[in-house]
């Protein structure tokens, strides 16, 4: 059996979220699952299909949950969270970045032979020769979608010409086949206003509906278009471009998106599900507290994570060193004592949850189960 940590005792006991050692991250399930539904229901209502990103939760067991509630598959950044993926049972795999390099080459044959419905993606043609030729010599398959950059310049490629002839160039392999497009902008993701992420994002859509109209000329009509993410989501949706959907982190929520207009009103439709539980572990200062939550808990490439315990309204969290957090008292607030737990919202999901071996999943104040994070790492 998986080892689920120091907390595994508390697993259904009463009253166990404030008991947890710490620091532990904590999954509101509850919250998680209206949130999926709510983009489940979404994606209904414009006939698309969601494809959500793994590499916000990096957990098989999540996976899972969401391809049950009625995802077509997950994607994959990496092919390392691919493997783990498929190894839990997850299907309709897609990895959002090219594969290249022999030893990942290798992996990938052994990854397809095991994993149910794998696609890649693909923006030069030397690097599809040599998986096409890898493949071919141990009689495999595989789906590939061509990686078009609408302006991130990340990958992916913006030449009409040449996205025509790597969807001509699959069409014509006997061991790979075209599946369609991918397209992600993720810069655009956390521009807070609507109204001006629509307009960047809006003028990138029309880059790729162009593409999208060159490759149906030359008889390549994608099937599967495929991009967007949570802060285009309600744009994608009302443009109808993309086929699926590849939204990660409005399962969870955090500081970031939590600034974003997603929708164009004055609420998100996502709540926050996700937290890091702390403890006060000094208290002697006058203005502020001690908790063991630095840098090696939270993610700090973006903004610190805000304080959301009820019991401290105004206070705020500085970075304290790699295994402290200190936190500002605000006027009126008590100082609490040793062992008292203040919980977080992370400043970005995604690093985040790389930084931690488990979710500690919870409902109301119990924790009801732990899973492990399976794909945290890089390699």
């Amino acid at each position: 059996m998986a080892d689920l940590g120091p907390n595994e005792p508390l697993i259904g006991v009463s009253g166990s979220r404030n008991r947890l050692t710490t620091p532990a991250l904590v999954l509101d399930l509850d919250i998680l699952e209206r949130n999926l539904t709510a983009l489940l229901d979404q994606c209904a209502e414009s006939g698309q299909k969601l494809r959500p990103h793994a590499k916000t939760h990096k957990s098989s067991q999540l996976a899972k949950r969401q391809i049950d509630a009625g995802a077509v598959g997950v994607c994959c950044a990496t092919l390392h969270e691919a493997e783990r993926m498929a190894a839990g049972g997850a299907s309709g795999i897609l990895i959002t970045s090219p594969i290249v390099g022999e030893g990942k080459i290798q992996r990938l044959q052994i990854l397809n032979d095991v994993a149910d419905n794998l696609m890649i993606v693909t923006d030069n043609l030397d690097g599809l020769q040599t998986i096409e030729k890898s493949l071919r010599d141990v009689g495999g398959e595989l789906t590939v979608l061509v990686d078009i950059d609408v302006g991130m310049q990340r990958t992916g490629s913006n030449d009409p010409a040449q996205i025509v002839a790597l969807a001509s160039y699959l069409s014509e392999s006997e061991t790979l086949t075209y599946g369609g497009v991918q397209a992600y902008s993720g810069r655009v993701q956390h521009i807070e206003d609507y109204g001006e992420r629509r307009d960047v994002y809006g003028a990138q859509m029309t880059f790729l509906a162009g593409v999208v109209k060159s490759l149906e000329d030359a008889g390549f009509q994608p099937k599967i278009i495929s991009g967007g993410g949570t802060g285009t989501h309600h744009i994608d949706q009302e443009l109808s471009l993309f086929t699926e959907l590849q939204a990660g982190s409005f399962i969870f929520m955090d500081v970031e998106y939590n600034a974003v207009d997603l929708a164009n009103g004055p609420t998100n439709p996502f709540e926050t599900a996700l937290f890091v539980q702390c403890s006060v572990v000094s208290n002697n200062a006058d203005n502020f507290f001690t908790i063991d939550g630095g840098f090696k808990c939270f993610a700090t490439d973006g903004p610190k994570p805000e304080v959301f315990s009820e019991n401290l309204p105004d206070a705020s969290y500085d970075r304290f060193g790699d295994e402290h957090g200190k936190i500002n008292l605000g006027s009126g607030n008590y100082k609490p004592a040793l062992g008292e737990t203040v919980s977080l919202i992370t400043p970005h999901c995604d690093p985040t949850v790389n930084l931690h071996n488990y979710y500690h999943g919870v409902r109301g104040d119990t924790l009801v189960e732990i899973l492990p994070i399976d794909g945290r790492g890089v390699l």
